[in-house]
């Protein structure tokens, strides 16, 4: 999925840009209004991610000029917390969803998935690990048929080890997953993360298990059919 990034913050779009691929996101760049009109100029966007604070142009009117050209490309757009009159002006602008900062990249990874499935007209898909069902559209994990109770930090874990059932993720890009790219936390607290969740599995057919060397996997013990 190739996302074009508007955002003139460089840390921010830096941590972006990195976590967006490593959740396998083809993501290009623009710090400014022109380099995004330059670039959406020469390629094909799956979607846009548009901050509106811009040097050069307000983020809105960028907006405006691509849906006045034709351009329909979902666009989402990062607004301060409470901007109400920003999502307004969104909205009638052509804008397809926005999200307040500061923001989970696990929520703007599943925002931007179901831009993306509305329009290409997709079914909702959902993703599943022996008896372990997530939803991308509802956000919701189910275990054995149950719903499954975690706190925000399980979510992400699991959501993020669940793309990658099977195969390994490395300790640090998990962190990057779990914890705000501002955050004071020891690399060392995703390993309380994981305790957590490895309990709430704990009887069924699903488990964490940390590959020496690689990281930390989600594999199923059924055998399938």
């Amino acid at each position: 999925m190739r996302v074009l990034l508007v955002e003139d913050e460089r840390e921010m779009a830096a941590w972006l840009e990195r976590a967006l691929a490593q959740s396998g996101f083809v993501p290009d760049h623009a710090h400014d209004a022109q380099t995004a009109e330059h670039l959406l100029s020469m390629s094909e966007y799956d979607a846009v991610i548009m901050d509106l604070r811009l040097p050069d142009k307000h983020g809105l009117v960028l907006l405006r000029e691509m849906r006045n050209r034709g351009d329909i490309t979902p666009v989402l757009i990062l607004t301060a917390q409470g901007a109400l009159q920003d999502r307004v002006r969104g909205l009638n602008l052509g804008a397809d969803d926005f999200l307040s900062k500061p923001f989970a990249l696990e929520e703007l990874e599943a925002r931007l998935a179901a831009l993306v499935r509305r329009s290409r007209g997709r079914l909702v898909p959902q993703m599943h690990c022996g008896s372990l069902v997530y939803d991308s559209e509802s956000r919701a994990f189910s275990l054995d048929g149950a719903i499954l109770h975690l706190t925000p930090r399980e979510h992400a874990a699991l959501a993020a080890l669940i793309t990658r059932s099977g195969a390994p993720m490395d300790k640090a890009q998990l962190f990057s997953r779990v914890f705000d790219h501002d955050s004071d936390t020891s690399p060392d607290a995703i390993e309380v993360v994981l305790h957590r969740l490895r309990k709430k599995l704990a009887g069924s057919d699903v488990r964490i298990v940390t590959v020496r060397g690689l990281g930390y996997m989600l594999e199923s013990l059924s055998v399938d059919p």
